[in-house]
């Protein structure tokens, strides 16, 4: 075959090697620009295509030159490339075809595939290659290279799918016959490479870039790749079958899309090829009595339908659906799981909705798979859009049946209406509950999970049986603790499994909870309340479940209902929370730690709701609990003194504090401020200290007592022991207290962010020059400028905010003596120079609001905004410097052959 542009005596060279303009590896008897100075030093401006001229003495066509692209190429003015960057591709392209060079890691291939990746996005992939050819030739080079690293042959795998990705591109690289080289059986597929996880998976994720065009698809069909890629879903590396399953669901869905305007059809001729091969593949593998063929197979289809929602889909599934069915002639069923995912895939394409055979497909799955198996299918049917109302009922069925032979297995059966009435005894869930105890444990978890999930949705089943729901969880909770009695062989064999259960715990717990959205009949309120306080009381509650007691506790106290005409509790209530503040006087004296944590948690967020309630400020302080929270800021566990100092704040902030009057406090109510003073000041952990900060904020923006008396002397004190802060978020929220003080005193209360886009209208003069003699007094200038410069980024950024804020607000105004300046803003100046240059051992000294403001104004604040809204790293970041940085690591390691660690 004649090859345009080449003499006929030339055309027989050529086809012995990649097409016209394509660079060769380097073997014997092929000449490279190095080896040959008298090739050819032209090439058309047309890809596949010499230009008439001499060529080297040996007939042979030349590689590539060295990239002569000038920046901005005259073809391709939108190409995403520095010319910096084309200067350094070519020496790395050399380094990672040397094997001899460990020229980077994976995470530095990774991040270089990735810019590739933003530069073919904003540009033609043919254009990069005609502006640095030295990529052609590495992808030439790096599958024959001998002992080259698996990290750069995935890359280079990988590099190519992404180029050949523009049909343009593939074309070109075709004419070389680069592709098959790669990705055939002449690349690595039969060499020893392939024997690492990294190559395979590299092989098919460049499969996966490439396969976006018609062309890209008959080429896997062509060339074999298809076969590999069905081989590579039983991969023994999880990734690399994960990878090929996703490639077939990918080619799948790419052919079921169908040209524009097509109409689908049932006839093997309407079927792309990739399709057809990969359909049969899947129709064989669902016929295996294999398990992980089977599972393969339905999880190929579950991705391709959850991709597919046109009228492709539906012949798909017409075509697919009665070996799916078949599946559930097996006993047991296999690839459950999978086949569950599958069926919930095709029911929410909205081309399959109106199916009555779908349908009838999940009824029937719904009956043959085991109780465990079944849930996860139930709860997708019931979160579908359009289901069929009898399914909906038999979905709901199969959710519920665990708990109703649960509540049949207690003496209180038959319970409240509303669950299923199917004999308990027969049942196979009866079966699974008895079978073992991680059967039955898995279970019931599963089943609180699954009603949980249901229960704030909009397809929540109406009418939903609360009453029956909460009998069950409240039985379930009673099986554990050993406290349920046993109505049947089979209560008494729940007695036995679920004792100390704390994972069935856990899970009855968190749905308890959950319940308390809708309370339901109003006589099974005392019966919640005495399962929650058993669990709170007894000594057996591990840790974990305690917590979950407490938030099961919060969220019941919270909805309980109030009598109508009446802000007060209601009386279960009020009895209850009689009972609950003893036993929390007990576990804010736990020898554990997390319990007391958790007591002193619910104690915060229960003050936090109810510091209104008559009925429970009374019965809170008449318990020993605001003493014994005080007395937790000295707990030995950090944890344990950043809850107290937040459960404390909040007590004496609603006026439930503990009083301070005994011979051993004599310091008198004021104390409190000074032991929170203590713990910002000294405390060696941070979480206290950041505790003690969003108190003293949440103290200044409500008016409490203590601080409104002098608000001044209050803040000074806050900001010195803030300023000297390592934790960065002790310092921000310094900023925060500054920024509540400031609104303030400018006379601009309430939850309006100061620094809005939008901000209130400024205030007048005099207010303005008393406010900033007020921030002058309390040092908020010298805190805000130090924390301007601060190392942390959120800090700085904080306080840039705070500052742009206050000089907007100061500008229509001169203020005292026209705010002119002086020798104190110049040395304020000087000083602010050296802490931006890292000196921050000199203070700013006292300032007069004069110079403060000649210093807000002579800062450039709106370009340090700017500079740090910019990532810390964004100079390291740039494709340069990763060019850089790979290629220094090529030197470094090249010269001295040693580990930098």
């Amino acid at each position: 075959m004649h090859v345009p542009g080449e003499t006929p005596a030339q055309a027989p060279h050529a086809r012995a090697h990649p097409g016209p303009g394509l660079p060769v590896a380097r073997s014997a008897g092929v000449c490279t620009v190095a080896e040959c100075s008298r090739a050819d030093s032209g090439l058309t401006s047309q890809p596949g295509q010499r230009r008439a001229g001499p060529v080297c003495t040996r007939g042979c066509p030349r590689t590539y030159p060295q990239p002569r692209l000038a920046y901005p190429h005259p073809r391709s003015p939108g190409l995403a490339m520095d010319p910096e960057c084309s200067q350094l591709l070519p020496a790395l392209c050399a380094a990672l075809a040397d094997p001899r060079q460990p020229v980077a890691d994976d995470t530095c291939l990774e991040k270089l595939l990735d810019w590739f990746k933003t530069v073919t996005e904003a540009g033609s992939s043919l254009l990069l290659l005609e502006g640095s050819p030295c990529l052609v030739e590495l992808l030439c080079q790096v599958p024959r290279a001998p002992g080259l690293s698996p990290g750069v042959l995935a890359f280079s795998l990988r590099l190519a799918g992404l180029l050949a990705a523009q049909e343009d591109c593939f074309q070109y690289l075709q004419q070389g016959q680069l592709l098959p080289g790669l990705f055939g059986e002449a690349g690595p597929l039969g060499g020893a490479a392939w024997t690492a996880p990294t190559v395979r998976s590299g092989w098919i994720q460049g499969l996966r870039a490439m396969a976006q065009h018609p062309s890209a698809l008959r080429f896997l069909d062509d060339f074999g790749a298809l076969d590999t890629v069905f081989s590579l879903q039983g991969d023994s590396s999880l990734f690399v079958a994960s990878a090929a399953g996703q490639l077939l669901a990918h080619v799948l869905a790419l052919c079921m899309g169908g040209p524009a305007g097509a109409q689908p059809g049932l006839q093997a001729r309407d079927w792309p090829a990739c399709a057809q091969r990969i359909v049969g593949h899947i129709e064989e593998a669902l016929c295996s009595a294999a398990a992980p063929r089977v599972t393969q197979a339905l999880h190929v289809l579950s991705t391709t339908f959850g991709r597919c929602h046109g009228p492709w889909g539906q012949v798909l599934w017409e075509r697919l659906s009665p070996p799916v069915a078949r599946l559930l002639e097996k006993d047991p069923v296999l690839a459950a799981h999978a086949l569950v995912d599958l069926l919930l895939s095709v029911a929410r394409s909205p081309a399959l909705s109106s199916d009555s055979g779908l349908w009838e497909t999940l009824a029937q799955t719904l009956g043959h798979l085991s109780p465990t198996q079944a849930g996860p299918l139930a709860l997708g049917v019931l979160k579908l859009q359009d289901c069929p109302q009898a399914l909906r009922t038999q979905a709901f069925d199969v959710l519920l049946q665990p708990l109703a032979c649960v509540l049949k297995a207690a003496a209180e059966a038959p319970g409240p209406p509303g669950l299923p009435a199917a004999p308990a005894e027969d049942s196979a869930v009866v079966d699974v509950l008895l079978s073992s105890r991680s059967a039955c444990v898995g279970l019931l978890c599963q089943t609180l999970a699954h009603l949980e999930l249901l229960l704030p949705t909009p397809q929540r089943p109406s009418p939903w049986p609360q009453a029956a729901l909460l009998g069950a969880a409240v039985t379930v909770l009673q099986f554990c603790r050993g406290s349920a009695v046993p109505a049947s062989g089979v209560g008494s064999r729940l007695c036995v499994t679920l004792a100390g259960c704390v994972r069935v715990q856990r899970a009855a717990l968190d749905f308890l909870g959950a319940l308390s959205q809708d309370t339901g009949p109003r006589e099974l309120l005392p019966r919640v309340f005495a399962v929650l306080l058993d669990y709170l009381a007894s000594p057996d509650s591990s840790p974990t479940v305690l917590r979950k007691a407490f938030q099961a506790t919060l969220r019941w106290l919270l909805s309980s209902p109030q009598p109508p005409g009446s802000c007060d509790l209601d009386p279960h209530t009020q009895r209850f929370l009689g009972e609950l503040l003893p036993v929390l006087q007990k576990r804010l004296c736990s020898p554990c730690w997390e319990v007391r944590d958790s007591g002193l948690e619910f104690l915060a967020q229960v003050t936090r709701s109810w510091a209104g309630q008559a009925g429970f400020r009374d019965a809170l302080l008449a318990s020993e609990v605001p003493e014994l929270a005080e007395q937790l800021l000295q707990d030995p566990e950090s944890y344990v003194r950043a809850s107290a100092v937040t459960a404390v704040g909040l007590l004496s902030g609603r006026g439930l504090h503990a009083a301070r009057g005994s011979p051993e406090r004599p310091g008198g109510p004021q104390s409190l401020l000074l032991d929170l003073l203590h713990v910002l000041s000294t405390d060696s952990e941070g979480f206290p200290r950041r505790a003690a900060m969003q108190v003293f904020t949440e103290w200044l923006r409500d008016g409490h007592a203590e601080v409104a008396a002098d608000p001044e002397r209050f803040v000074a004190r806050v900001l010195q022991a803030a300023s000297q802060d390592l934790d960065w978020e002790v310092r921000a929220q310094g900023l925060e207290l500054a920024r509540v003080f400031l609104a303030q005193m400018l006379g601009q209360p309430g939850p309006d962010c100061p620094y809005a886009v939008a901000p209130p209208a400024a205030p007048a003069p005099g207010r303005l020059a008393q406010a900033l003699r007020a921030l002058c007094r309390v040092r908020l200038f010298e805190f805000a400028f130090r924390a301007l410069f601060d190392c942390d980024r959120a800090v700085a950024q904080k306080s840039c905010d705070l500052l742009l804020f206050l000089r907007d607000r100061a500008a229509p105004c001169d203020g005292p003596q026209g705010m002119g300046g002086g020798p104190d803003a110049a040395s304020a100046e000087a000083t602010l120079q050296r802490w931006r240059a890292g000196e921050q051992g000199q203070p700013l000294g006292p300032l007069e609001p004069e110079a403060a403001v000649a210093v807000l104004r002579a800062l450039d604040l709106e370009g340090l905004r700017g500079a740090l809204a910019e990532s810390s790293d964004h100079v390291e970041r740039s494709p340069q410097s990763l060019l850089q940085d790979m290629l220094a690591t090529v030197g470094v390691l090249g010269d001295h052959e040693a580990d930098c660690y």
